[in-house]
């Protein structure tokens, strides 16, 4: 099996050097990119696996760059700055962001990230959240596993690949609770750092799709707000 390939983006050339010499260590093929205009070509031509992205970068920045990735594809991004504040983290992971770490970082955290978000993205089945399981309905919302397709009031709905399995734990047992707790163990495998917060910015990016999708197919009905918040415990799929 060839090694995972990981596109690092920064514009400063000695933390891609140190991001660069952690990552092969740690067994992965690495390639660079030094602004985000690159980025994106290397993206189309290489193909890798996840991308470390800088979001500090001038001319074309780490958020518009995780804009333009977005539209596309769903590839998993670490996102990296040295700007800590909590709603910058909130903005980068509601971007599309599956991770986001504030310099100055271990390398050795960095590596435990990406080797985290590519468990969950790239393919660990869950016993409760199969590929093999037949499409999954509720209402005009349709979710297929096995093509990793879902669709509300007739319109196709982008999801990551976090999205697609936190709405997938919601649409196995429609009006059921669940728990953040649960949802964290069952929608992000192999990680334990993952915070409220980031579970909460992930279900507000799944509502704003399904909304768009609503408003595209003129859908006022159970389409336009599929996930309700149960204050204090967590979320459930709304029964049509």
């Amino acid at each position: 099996m060839s090694a995972e390939r990981i596109l690092v983006v920064d514009d400063d050339a000695h933390l891609r050097e140190v991001v660069r010499y952690a990552l092969s260590r740690a067994g992965f093929e690495v390639a660079e990119a030094a602004d985000g205009r690159q980025a994106l070509r290397q993206v189309e031509e290489l193909d890798p696996d996840l991308v470390v992205l800088d979001v500090l970068m001038p001319e074309l920045d780490g958020l518009d760059v995780c804009r333009e990735i977005r539209r596309k594809s769903n590839l998993p991004i670490v996102f990296l700055s040295s700007r800590g504040e909590e709603m910058d983290r909130i903005l980068g992971l509601e971007l599309g962001g599956d991770d986001y770490l504030t310099k100055p970082f271990s390398p050795r955290e960095l590596v435990s990230r990406v080797r985290a978000v590519l468990r969950r993205t790239h393919a660990l089945p869950l016993p409760e959240v199969s590929g093999d399981e037949p499409p999954l309905e509720e209402g005009r919302i349709r979710l297929d596993p096995t093509e990793h397709r879902v669709s509300a009031a007739g319109q196709d709905v982008e999801l990551t690949a976090t999205e697609f399995r936190i709405l997938q734990v919601l649409l196995r047992r429609p009006g059921r609770v669940f728990s953040r707790e649960e949802l964290v163990d069952k929608a992000y495998p192999g990680r334990h750092f993952v915070s409220d917060r980031t579970l909460d910015s992930h279900v507000r990016r799944i509502r704003q799709k399904f909304r768009d999708a609503a408003l595209a197919a003129q859908d006022t009905g159970h389409t336009h707000d599929p996930i309700e918040t149960v204050h204090g415990v967590g979320y459930r799929m709304r029964k049509a």
